[in-house]
């Protein structure tokens, strides 16, 4: 593994290669490799000369600008200024637009958690603030991550003011409310934790399930990846687990990804989290039906993880002074040596199917931690055949390795 790495980093001295990790994404068969980015960042030149290269990156989500709080802070009156800012990010960059999230039990205003509800009232609360948002951004977003972590971590449902008041059914009404907003943007359940067999990877099946059977419209699931160091599912695992959702008739996407490591640093954990950004990346690859990746932030600077998890960090593939981390290089290295023996495919339909069995491995993670797109035309979507030369020559260099 590290010939392979050294090999791709050797790729950056070459002066006629531009080889990243878009680029390395889509020659792979997937739609796109992405950032999580928001508004605290735009002064950054250093950073958003990164985060503008569709090279590197050809999909951004909002963080947190899309979320019920700063989307409807009072009862009917909404306010899109954040959400629109990063919509417009993505526009003149020509890139993609992941938008989330409409629908968790987290930064929600004080008039949803505090409020006094029936079943009634709070469907059509929700069902108003989903239609709102969704007609607002209709026709940029090419996803949303319609229920967000709706599961605790043994597969029962949180007990969200949702889940409370209207019962589990909320997220059928959800999804209904956003298809009905959207009839052509695909439809996301995202969670943590469910990206390894057991309870709660078993529940968002059920999810997957329930829905299919009442005929409501749900496109994909995420899966979040907020991992640890050592701790990450292996690439076996990973490709067993998403290969159960797919089985069901619909895509996966790894959504928010960072590998957070216990600081300080040492040369144990980097060649780790080095390994751990390598399988997870080519698990997708080698998963017919993952579109693409998404990682939480791209550098340590902007990184939620400090403040959320103290004595953690250096969970990115970039420092803060935006310089490639080895967790960049290992991530590259999961596209390119999969590219050559990839069965992922960007135009493939899925059927419904009974899902295939398979056995957990041991030691995987369990901390709480193709359609066609609508912008084909997007210069971050289509292929750019000078700059994944290297990216092939690497493949083939792998494959004599291998």
């Amino acid at each position: 593994m590290k010939l392979q790495i050294l090999l791709v980093k050797s790729c950056f001295l070459l002066p006629f290669s531009t080889a990243q990790l878009h680029d390395a994404a889509k020659s792979a068969g997937l739609q796109y490799y992405g950032t999580e980015t928001e508004s605290v960042s735009f002064a950054d030149q250093a950073y958003q000369a990164v985060l503008k290269n569709t090279s590197e990156f050809g999909q951004i989500t909002p963080g947190n600008s899309m979320k019920w709080d700063s989307i409807e802070p009072q009862p009917g009156k909404f306010s899109f200024t954040g959400g629109d800012a990063i919509a417009a990010l993505a526009k003149v960059n020509n890139q993609l637009l992941r938008c989330h999230t409409l629908v968790w039990h987290q930064q929600l205003p004080l008039w949803v958690t505090n409020g006094t509800w029936t079943a009634e009232s709070l469907t059509s609360a929700l069902q108003n603030h989903i239609t709102n948002e969704v007609n607002h951004y209709k026709g940029q977003c090419f996803a949303w991550d319609v229920v967000n972590e709706a599961l605790n971590d043994n597969g029962t449902f949180r007990n969200s003011v949702f889940f409370r008041v209207i019962g589990q059914d909320y997220i059928k009404i959800a999804f209904e409310a956003a298809a009905a907003a959207d009839p052509d943007v695909k439809l996301y359940y995202n969670d943590f934790g469910t990206e390894f067999p057991g309870a709660k990877s078993n529940a968002a099946q059920a999810i997957v399930k329930s829905l299919k059977a009442a005929g409501v419209k749900i496109d994909g699931v995420g899966f979040q990846a907020h991992f640890i160091v050592g701790g990450t599912p292996s690439k076996a695992t990973q490709i067993a687990n998403m290969g159960a959702f797919t089985a069901l008739g619909v895509e996966v996407a790894i959504t928010e990804l960072d590998i957070r490591m216990t600081l300080p640093s040492t040369d144990a954990l980097v060649t780790q989290q080095t390994k751990d950004y390598q399988s997870t990346s080519a698990a997708c690859v080698a998963t017919k039906g993952c579109v693409g990746i998404t990682v939480w932030d791209f550098d340590d600077k902007y990184s939620w993880i400090p403040s959320t998890f103290p004595g953690t960090g250096d969970g990115t593939m970039f420092d803060g002074s935006v310089t490639r981390k080895e967790a960049y290089f290992g991530a590259l290295s999961g596209l390119v040596e999969s590219s050559g023996n990839s069965t992922n495919s960007t135009g493939e339909t899925f059927v419904e199917s009974t899902p295939t069995s398979y056995t957990p491995s041991t030691g995987t993670n369990t901390t709480v931690a193709p359609p066609t797109l609508r912008v084909p035309t997007s210069p971050a979507s289509s292929l750019n055949l000078p700059r994944l030369i290297p990216v092939l020559f690497l493949s083939l260099v792998f494959a004599t390795l291998l």
